[in-house]
């Protein structure tokens, strides 16, 4: 039996409300039909959003969204996107689909969706194909409350007062599509470009991304890191306020990825390990920031994450568009609980994307919505948020699965907020139930004040337009209290939440 031990007396960390981000690229169906819809459409909107997909997202909480890419990002020249829509400039998306990107969704509608949310604000800038001075008129033309052109332009435009820029990206992945760069030479462009992303309002200053690293590539992040530190003097140091790092979990290789709904338990057990692997990602990265940051004053973004299996048959290939199966909510629950336990470090993460595109928590068909497995361990994980990570350890968990792709059965993280214990599990066994015995440092009366779990009979199973509600978030009564003990049993392929207090 697997013991799991808390020690709810030593908070090791703050897990950021970020950890919880989402990514929307202009890619397939992502932005158009599943967030935007126009303000003429049929579809329920405010201002053109999709009132169903907004109001889901905000039961999800969502803390932070990132916008236009992606490789997208890197050939986004904002001024298409604003002004009258009639008059925007249309241009083929060359990344994603070669279709038509008319530009009406830009910058006014992205601050007007990110209101709607009620989530943060994370804008990745243009480096690849885009000039110094473009990405300074950017930031003028969103945050400057004064007397310039940008700001008067923005209120030609019909927004008088400025708006918050949370977090923004210098660049998007520019070892490979945004500029197939040296680390030297991003580095370099790095710190002169992000010079110029000034922040107006000192009262909400402007969080600096840096581009890191694609998976396992350390010579970039080396390459990167000793380039922006040298010669920076101390009051220089907010000049890089994250780093990021992008993985995706292909089971079959890039080339194959595999199909999203037709696996073996061969193949279920490769992509968990695979999942797995971030784990390593983070440590090997986060060493190599250690050596000019031992302060963690630079956070880890993982801004791109999640499974990319082959798009669905029918689709266009370019519009990245897959299903989501209880496969995925195992993915999701053992990332999210990876991020969790490297608070120290991983500031922010947004799995990719948000509708309709990969990993996604939403699928839209028209007028219909459903909710995908993955939404519903967002939604489950959304105790996380702004929590303490309490000291855990997991021990006597069995490794299961073929000898080259073994997993642990189980796996956890724990926080704490307002007086109440957050327990996230995970059984990766496709077939067998795992027995976990839950012990506290000190606490020996409590009770559980809520519990949910993510599973279905079939590991296969997903939600369809026809039959949304296969997999969903249902309570769960797997436990039970015995001698100062939380005895739980968790279904296989499961993911699981006990709240104590």
């Amino acid at each position: 039996m697997a013991k799991l031990v808390i020690n709810e007396t030593n908070a090791t960390g703050h897990i950021e409300p970020e950890i919880y981000g989402h990514f929307s690229e202009h890619l397939g169906r992502c932005i158009y039909e599943g967030l935007y819809v126009g303000e003429n459409s049929d579809i329920p909107n405010v201002n053109g959003m999709r009132t169903d997909v907004v109001e889901a997202l905000k039961e999800m909480q969502i803390p932070v969204l990132r916008w236009p890419g992606g490789c997208f990002a890197d050939e986004y020249h904002w001024k298409d996107g604003i002004g009258d829509k009639s008059k925007r400039k249309k241009m083929i998306n060359t990344h994603w689909g070669g279709v038509v990107e008319d530009n009406s969704f830009g910058t006014h509608e992205f601050m007007e969706l990110t209101r709607q949310l009620g989530c943060k604000t994370y804008i990745n800038g243009n480096l690849g194909s885009g000039t110094v001075q473009e990405m300074s008129e950017w930031v003028e033309y969103m945050t400057f409350n004064g007397v310039s052109p940008m700001a008067d332009l923005r209120k030609e435009n019909g927004h008088e007062e400025p708006w918050n820029v949370d977090y923004f990206g210098v660049g998007n992945e520019n070892w490979g599509c945004g500029g197939n760069m040296t680390p030297e030479f991003y580095a370099n462009n790095y710190r002169r470009y992000q010079t110029y992303v000034r922040h107006y309002d000192d009262a909400h200053p402007i969080k600096k991304v840096c581009c890191g690293a694609n998976v396992d590539d350390y010579h970039w992040t080396e390459g990167v890191m000793k380039t922006c530190y040298d010669h920076v003097p101390e009051a220089f140091h907010g000049f890089m306020d994250l780093i990021s790092l992008h993985y995706y979990v292909h089971p079959d290789g890039w080339e194959k990825k595999g199909s999203a709904t037709e696996f073996d338990d061969d193949t279920w057990y490769r992509t968990l390990n695979k999942a797995l692997f971030i784990d390593e990602l983070i440590r090997k990265h986060s060493a190599i920031i250690d050596q000019y940051d031992p302060e963690k004053k630079v956070g880890l973004s993982v801004d791109e994450w999640g499974t990319w299996f082959t798009c669905e048959p029918g689709t266009n290939p370019g519009f990245l568009y897959q299903q989501n199966t209880v496969r995925d909510a195992l993915v999701a629950g053992i990332s999210l609980n990876i991020f969790n336990k490297h608070c120290d470090r991983v500031k922010m993460a947004c799995i990719a994307q948000l509708v309709n595109v990969l990993q996604s928590v939403i699928l839209t068909d028209g007028e219909k919505m459903i909710k995908t497995p993955t939404y519903h361990v967002f939604h489950m994980y959304r105790h996380h948020q702004d929590a303490d990570l309490l000291e855990s350890a997991l021990t006597g968990v069995d490794t299961i699965g073929p000898k080259e792709w073994e997993v642990p059965a189980v796996t956890e993280s724990v926080s704490k907020k307002d007086g109440i214990i957050t327990i996230t599990l995970n059984n990766l066994s496709t077939k067998d139930c795992e027995e976990v015995e839950v012990q506290f440092a000190d606490l020996k009366a409590f009770e559980v004040c809520e519990a949910n779990v993510v599973t279905a009979d079939d590991m296969h199973a997903y939600n369809t337009f026809e039959a949304p509600e296969n997999v969903k978030e249902v309570a769960f009564d797997g436990y039970k209290i015995c001698d100062g003990k939380l005895m739980v049993t968790l279904p296989a392929s499961s993911v699981v939440e006990i709240r104590i207090k």
